[in-house]
């Protein structure tokens, strides 16, 4: 394989890479030489090194992609998509991610917060968007991942929240605790718009 091949892979949309991304595209049968030549760039600035076995074109890579690639699978979630949407008014510096495990890592200085989630909900895609290199939950499934985490959890506003889709997803949960306090959670917030 020859050096076009590397260039090839960073002149793609992906602003992050792990060492299998590249290891796949490049067609190398070699990983330890691949390695050689990942580190050479880096050397010659041509290849950011983000953490062991990921990688960037430059500094200014999608954190958003970076978050959901540091464990696979995984998917923007919780707060970070909520905040966003304005359901939470709280700002949060970390990114939060729904993940096969529990984990906090500072990496290149972001905070990466994952939780984790039952493998067959993290595996389903009700109400996940696809944005290209990384996955989001809608703001409804992430309303229903902190739900599903929380017996009890303060929303400043959930008038945002299409209540139809919470309740289409809501049954993947298999949880009778978690779908009594959604309806609860729609119940308040009802009599508080009829005020």
């Amino acid at each position: 394989m020859g050096k076009a091949n590397i260039l090839n892979i960073l002149k793609s949309n992906n602003t992050v890479f792990s060492f299998k991304e590249i290891l796949l595209a490049s067609g190398e049968s070699n990983p330890a030489l691949l390695r050689r030549r990942i580190y050479s760039y880096i050397k010659n600035g041509q290849l950011y090194s983000i953490r062991r076995g990921l990688y960037a074109k430059d500094k200014n890579y999608n954190k958003l992609e970076l978050a959901t690639k540091i464990f696979i699978p995984a998917y923007v979630s919780f707060e970070t998509v909520l905040a966003e949407a304005g359901v939470t008014f709280q700002h949060y510096s970390q990114i939060f991610v729904a993940s096969y495990q529990t984990k906090e890592i500072d990496c290149d200085g972001q905070i990466f917060s994952f939780k984790k989630l039952k493998t067959n909900v993290l595996n389903n895609n009700s109400g996940i968007e696809n944005k290209g290199f990384y996955s989001v939950a809608s703001k409804e499934r992430a309303f229903l991942d902190i739900v599903y985490l929380n017996k009890d959890y303060h929303f400043d506003n959930l008038s945002p929240l299409a209540w139809d889709k919470v309740f289409s997803i809501l049954p993947m949960y298999g949880n009778k605790r978690m779908a009594q306090k959604v309806k609860q959670y729609y119940k308040d917030f009802k009599s508080k718009q009829s005020q």
